[in-house]
């Protein structure tokens, strides 16, 4: 496999994910929203040694994403990386913000897995890794439309995973906790209201969290190894506090369990 597409990496774990598979010898393909903000990007690279393909993509534009894949050709490592945050509590929360949640943390990673998926059956082999978190694990005060969006995103990787799977397609999730990066500066808030008491007290937590948080370096170390390893498995944590976090609910911690009951049922010998 030579060809991989990150999305989302202006910053954070995107960057660090594109580097670091850059260095692995890949093609890199590195996406961003907005072409004025990839000078971090470009100026990593050049620190780092590596040559990218840098393109522009906002994710939630269906017709640039078909327009990007069938510009590249086949893809055969997808990092559905691009994501967005957001507070609130459901009754502070609009239609409006749900759907924007949805569109970028699910909708879109469906869309463009979707596009990449037939090059891969049809070769034989590929590799699709969603960025999601331990939101998507567990469900979060005043985080209900983000944790949603990656509840339902985990939910179709888990579901996807034993269908392509006889087809040479590897599914993996990675799940970081807390990140050092710029990701919560584009989170969206709710006005509080009548929650502004409680939100405070969830917004003073977060950021005790964050003060001690993982680099995005070393988070998008687990990325690129889920992204390479010659030993794929379904769930992938970034770290002891993302371990600990999701355990509070995943028992089933690395996926094995739940794709060795549900890869038999799409078996013809089971």
């Amino acid at each position: 496999m030579t060809l991989a597409l990150v999305t989302g990496t202006s910053s954070g774990i995107g960057l660090h994910t594109a580097l670091g598979l850059a260095r692995s010898g890949l093609d890199v393909v590195a996406t961003v929203r907005d072409a004025s903000r990839a000078s971090a990007l470009r100026a990593a690279a050049s620190e780092a040694g590596v040559t990218l393909d840098i393109r522009s993509l906002e994710v939630t534009d269906a017709t640039a994403a078909r327009a990007l894949i069938e510009a590249l050709g086949p893809v055969d490592i997808l990092v559905n990386n691009a994501g967005r945050g957001a507070v609130g509590t459901l009754e502070q929360l609009s239609d409006a913000d749900l759907q924007d949640q949805l569109e970028t943390n699910y909708l879109s990673v469906a869309r463009l897995t979707r596009l990449v998926l037939p090059g891969m059956r049809e070769r034989g082999q590929g590799r699709i890794v969603t960025v999601t978190s331990v939101g998507g694990a567990v469900g979060q005060p005043f985080a209900d439309a983000y944790c949603a969006a990656k509840f339902a995103v985990e939910g179709l990787m888990q579901s996807l995973a034993p269908v392509v799977a006889p087809f040479g397609v590897d599914v993996s999730i990675v799940e970081p906790a807390a990140v050092a990066s710029s990701f919560t500066d584009s989170v969206h808030r709710a006005a509080p209201g009548p929650y502004a008491d409680l939100q405070q007290a969830y917004l003073d937590r977060t950021s005790t969290a964050f003060a001690s948080a993982q680099s995005a370096e070393d988070a998008a170390r687990t990325v690129v190894e889920a992204a390479t390893t010659s030993a794929p498995r379904f769930r992938w944590q970034t770290s002891e506090a993302a371990v600990r976090f999701a355990s509070l609910s995943l028992a089933d911690l690395d996926g094995s369990r739940v794709l060795g009951v549900t890869q038999t049922w799409v078996r013809s010998d089971a």
